[in-house]
C-alpha cells in the first residue's frame, strides 16, 4: 500500500515539473524565437498575430516575471522609431504615421516621438515654415480668398495647424475664416440658392465640423427647405403649376430623394392633365395637347393622365362631330387656315414642337374638320417622316413620354396599322423593361405603374402576364 502511496507521489511530482515549469518554458522560447525572426523580418506588428509586438506580449503573458519579452517590446519600440525616420525621410507618410503610433503605443521616449511627428508635419504640410504659411493665409483672408484654392486661407491655416495644432493666430484665424463662409452660405439661403449654401455649409464641416455657427446655419437652411416645401404646395393649390414645378426644382436640385418634391412633381403632372382635361371640353385642343405633354413629361406613369387622354380623345371625338356640321363654305375656310398655318409652322422647323403652335397640332385640328380633304391627306404626308424620326430619337433616350406623344402624333397624321402597331409593340416593351428595373431595384409601386403602361399602349406585348405573376409573387413575398 505504502508503495502504491509513494507512486502516486512520483508521477504528480513530475507532472508538476514537466507540465507547470518545462512546458511554460519550451512555449515562451518558441514565441520569443518567432518574435525574434519576425523582428529580423521587419514584421514589428500584424493583426494576425504574426508581428513581433504580438508575440512578445504573448510571451509577457505565458511568463509576466520573464524579462526578456519586456526587453523584447522595448526592441520592438525602438525599431519601430527607425521605422518612422526612414519612412519620413523617403516620404511614405502613412507608414510613417503607422509606425508611429506603434512606438507611442510601446512607450517610446517621449522626445523622440515627438521630433519625429514635428518633422512629418512639417514635410505633410509641403516643408513651409509655419510663420511663413501664417501670413499667406493672413493675407488670403484679408482678401476674401477663404476656400478657393490651395492658396486660400483655409487650406493655408489647415497646414499651419497641421505642424502647430496649437497654433493660437492660425485657430483664430481659421474661426474668422469659417464663420465668414458660413455668412456667405447664410446670404446663399436668402437668395434661394440651396446647392450654393449645402456647398459652404460642407466646406465648413470639413475643416471644423464643432464649429460654433454651424448648427444655426444648418438649422436656417432646414427652415428654408420646408418653407420651400410650403410654398410649391401653395402655388399648385392657388393653380400656379409652373411656379410649383421651379420651387420643388430647385429642392430636387438640392437633394434628388427629397420624398415630398418627387411627389408634388407628380401632383404637377396630374394638375397638367386637369388643365389640359378643361382645355378639351372648350374643344381648344392645342391647348388641350400643350398640357397633355406636360403632364406626360411629369408623370408618365400616372393613373390621372391616362384618364385624361381618354376623355380629351372623346371630346376630340365629340367635336369632329360638330365639325361634320359646319357649313361647308365655313369648314374649308377654317381648314385652309390651318393648313396655312401649319406650312409656316413647317417651314419655321416647328415639326411638332412647340405645343398647341406646332404644324402637327395645325394639321390635328385641320383632319378633324376634314378627314377626307385631299390637301389634308398632303399635309399629314409631309409630316410623318418627322413624327417617326421623333419616335426612334424618344426611345433611344428613353424619353418614354416623349416617344409617346411622337407615336401619337403618327396616328393622328394617318399613319397606316401595320407601322402604328409594332411601334406600340416597340413602345411598350419599353415600358415592360423599366417595370423590370423597377422590380430588380424592389420599387414595386414603379413596377406596377409601368406594367400598366404598358398594357395601356398595347394589351397584348409579349411578357406582360409573365411580368405580372413576377410583380404579384414580388408582392406577396413582401407583404
Amino acid at each position: 500500500m505504502a508503495a502504491c502511496v509513494a507512486l502516486v507521489l512520483l508521477v504528480v511530482g513530475v507532472r508538476v515539473l514537466v507540465v507547470d515549469r518545462l512546458w511554460p518554458e519550451t512555449r515562451v522560447q518558441g514565441l520569443l524565437d518567432d518574435a525574434a525572426r519576425a523582428m529580423a523580418e521587419g514584421r514589428l506588428d500584424a493583426p494576425d498575430g504574426t508581428g513581433a509586438r504580438q508575440l512578445f506580449e504573448a510571451a509577457q503573458a505565458l511568463d509576466p516575471d520573464d524579462v526578456r519579452p519586456r526587453a523584447g517590446l522595448s526592441e520592438v519600440a525602438d525599431a519601430a522609431l527607425a521605422q518612422a525616420r526612414a519612412a519620413v525621410e523617403a516620404r511614405r507618410f502613412g507608414q510613417a504615421r503607422d509606425a508611429l503610433r506603434l512606438a507611442q503605443a510601446l512607450s517610446a521616449p517621449r522626445d523622440a516621438i515627438d521630433a519625429l511627428d514635428a518633422r512629418l508635419r512639417a514635410l505633410e504640410a509641403g516643408g513651409a515654415a509655419p510663420d511663413v504659411l501664417l501670413r499667406q493665409a493672413q493675407a488670403a483672408q484679408s482678401l476674401g480668398r477663404l476656400d478657393d484654392g490651395a492658396d486660400a486661407a483655409l487650406p493655408l491655416y489647415a497646414r499651419v495647424l497641421a505642424i502647430e495644432p496649437g497654433n493660437g493666430d492660425a485657430l483664430r484665424g481659421r474661426d474668422e475664416s469659417l464663420a465668414a463662409l458660413l455668412a456667405r452660405a447664410r446670404a446663399r439661403l436668402r437668395e434661394g440658392d440651396l446647392r450654393g449654401a449645402a456647398t459652404l455649409v460642407a466646406a465648413v464641416r470639413g475643416y471644423d465640423p464643432g464649429h460654433v455657427d454651424l448648427p444655426d446655419t444648418q438649422a436656417r437652411m432646414t427652415e428654408e427647405l420646408d418653407a420651400l416645401r410650403r410654398r410649391a404646395a401653395r402655388h399648385l393649390d392657388d393653380g400656379r403649376i409652373e411656379r410649383a414645378l421651379a420651387e420643388w426644382r430647385i429642392l430636387l436640385a438640392f437633394d434628388p430623394d427629397d420624398a415630398a418634391a418627387r411627389r408634388g412633381v407628380l401632383d404637377a403632372g396630374a394638375a397638367y392633365a386637369q388643365r389640359a382635361e378643361r382645355h378639351a371640353r372648350d374643344f381648344n385642343f392645342a391647348d388641350a395637347d400643350a398640357q397633355l405633354r406636360e403632364a406626360r413629361a411629369l408623370a408618365p406613369d400616372s393613373e390621372a393622365v391616362r384618364a385624361a387622354e381618354l376623355r380629351i380623345e372623346r371630346s376630340r371625338a365629340a367635336y369632329a362631330d360638330r365639325g361634320a356640321q359646319l357649313p361647308p363654305q365655313e369648314r374649308r375656310r377654317r381648314v385652309a387656315a390651318l393648313l396655312q398655318q401649319a406650312a409656316a409652322a413647317q417651314a419655321r422647323g416647328d415639326l411638332l414642337s412647340p405645343p398647341g403652335d406646332s404644324a402637327y397640332d395645325r394639321i390635328r385640328a385641320a383632319r378633324l374638320l376634314a378627314p377626307d380633304d385631299p390637301a389634308v391627306a398632303r399635309a399629314s404626308a409631309r409630316l410623318l417622316p418627322g413624327a417617326r424620326q421623333c419616335f426612334d430619337a424618344g426611345l433611344r433616350a428613353n424619353n418614354l413620354a416623349r416617344a409617346h406623344a411622337c407615336l401619337d402624333a403618327r396616328i393622328a397624321l394617318g399613319e397606316g396599322e401595320p407601322a402604328t402597331r409594332e411601334a406600340r409593340r416597340r413602345l411598350a416593351q419599353r415600358w415592360l423593361a423599366i417595370g423590370d428595373e423597377r422590380l430588380g431595384a424592389g420599387n414595386l409601386a414603379g413596377a406596377d405603374a409601368a406594367l400598366s403602361s404598358a398594357r395601356a399602349i398595347d394589351p397584348a406585348v409579349p411578357g406582360h402576364a409573365e411580368f405580372a405573376q413576377r410583380l404579384r409573387t414580388a408582392s406577396l413575398s413582401g407583404e
